[in-house]
């Protein structure tokens, strides 16, 4: 049997306090290039275990195995003096901690970077991932994912004019936050690795979401004109929008005249450029509604997979609107390997790809607590002061966690 493909983090250790997604989806691809990251919930367990249906076989929510395999499990109750000794028996060799309290728990605790951790830990990286941040208007108040796409005014450009706003889709502000959390502590271990010193990392929903607006923000800066709804289409090109074909809608992205031209052979319109309306991008923007009513009455007897693949041939960037379930099962998804599958467990594996420590996506999320035992033995204490422990609730394992148990506030 040969060995697992060998990953650019390890040796690194992480301890990952987060829950629900950001925090957790930045720890798991840690996970994936071979840190060791052990995930410690409180009590009540990981929200996100709850936040189903669908439910696996061993009743926690699909949710949570999207976002927690390849790592350990452990429960603290960080508020009891016992939890706490233990998180600092881990913190001892740690590289990394991860956590999304709300701004000001840690400290409460005792725990804080700024009061105790830096000192005592100097190569630490300790990441805090929140809402807004510490300070300001807004500082030490809890965000959430839709909440931040209202806010910082994402939901305003996503959404047609007949159904007025929407969200993304996607929790895409915590997606992207996982990320900002990511790569910060991916540039803190590289500054340690020069001058020998951690550093708090901090990423926030709140600059994730307004970092997202773009071009519209530049678009409002250079302009003075608010940003408008206009559904699949983009602000600053055309076409490039959804359109309805024979069978199904299709999606078509053309971002310059050579694309143009080639599109409008292929539909049968090779003088479509000659028309004043359509000549240039700014053009084509501008006239964009009765662009779009030329182009599907030209592709309305058009098969969307045919029209897609001639298209896509064509250089000209085109795909049918799919379901979920048909771009995971696309032949691309497979040939790149996108789903894995490891016993009962399937999910996705992190999408950055190292040819020369590739890493592999790791074993299936961890029941609540299934590796205390473990750990805490590996932090030298006994068999009696496991049980202790776990008697004091300090560290409680074993058990399922009840759906009903009262839970601590995630931010992210």
């Amino acid at each position: 049997m040969s060995a697992a493909p060998r990953g650019s983090l390890q040796g690194v250790k992480v301890v990952d306090l987060t829950r629900v997604l950001a925090g957790p989806l930045c720890t798991q691809i840690l996970a994936d290039q071979g840190a060791d990251v052990i995930k410690i919930e409180p009590p009540a367990g990981d929200e996100t275990r709850r936040l189903g249906p669908p439910f696996d076989g061993s009743g926690s929510a699909a949710y949570f195995s999207a976002l927690n395999r390849g790592k350990r499990a452990l429960s603290l109750d960080l508020s009891k003096a016992e939890a706490q000794e233990v998180l600092h028996r881990l913190l001892a060799d740690a590289d990394v901690l991860v956590e999304n309290f709300v701004p000001g728990t840690m400290e409460r605790w005792g725990l804080g970077y700024e009061q105790v951790l830096a000192a005592r830990y100097p190569r630490l990286v300790y990441c805090s991932i929140s809402g807004f941040g510490n300070d300001g208007p807004l500082g030490g108040l809890p965000g959430y994912d839709a909440v931040l796409q209202a806010l910082c005014g994402v939901m305003s450009v996503n959404g047609e004019l007949a159904s007025g706003s929407t969200r993304v889709g996607i929790p895409v502000v915590d997606h992207l936050t996982g990320y900002v959390a990511l790569s910060g502590i991916l540039m803190a271990l590289h500054a340690r690795y020069q001058d020998g010193r951690g550093q708090r990392v901090e990423a926030t929903l709140f600059d994730t979401a307004l970092s997202l607006l773009v071009p519209h923000a530049s678009n409002w800066f250079a302009s003075g004109k608010s940003p408008e709804l206009l559904g699949s289409a983009h602000p600053n090109i055309a076409p490039y929008d959804k359109y309805r074909a024979g069978d199904g809608e299709v999606f078509i992205g053309i971002l310059n005249d050579s694309q143009f031209q080639r599109f409008a052979n292929h539909i049968g319109l090779p003088a479509l450029m000659q028309d004043a309306r359509f000549a240039s991008n700014a053009l084509r923007v501008e006239n964009r509604q009765a662009l779009k009513q030329v182009i599907e009455d030209a592709i309305a007897a058009h098969s969307c997979e045919q029209l897609c693949d001639a298209l896509m041939r064509a250089n000209v960037p085109a795909a049918a609107v799919n379901s979920v379930p048909q771009a995971l099962a696309h032949p691309h998804s497979v040939h790149r390997g996108i789903v894995v599958s490891r016993g009962g467990y399937t999910g996705m594996r992190s999408p950055m790809c190292l040819h020369g420590t590739p890493g592999t996506a790791g074993v299936a999320p961890p029941a609540f607590a299934q590796d205390a035992q473990e750990i805490l033995g590996e932090l030298g204490y006994s068999e009696a002061e496991r049980m202790q422990l776990r008697e004091s609730g300090a560290a409680p394992c074993g058990k399922t966690v009840s759906q009903t148990q009262p839970r601590q506030a995630a931010t992210a």
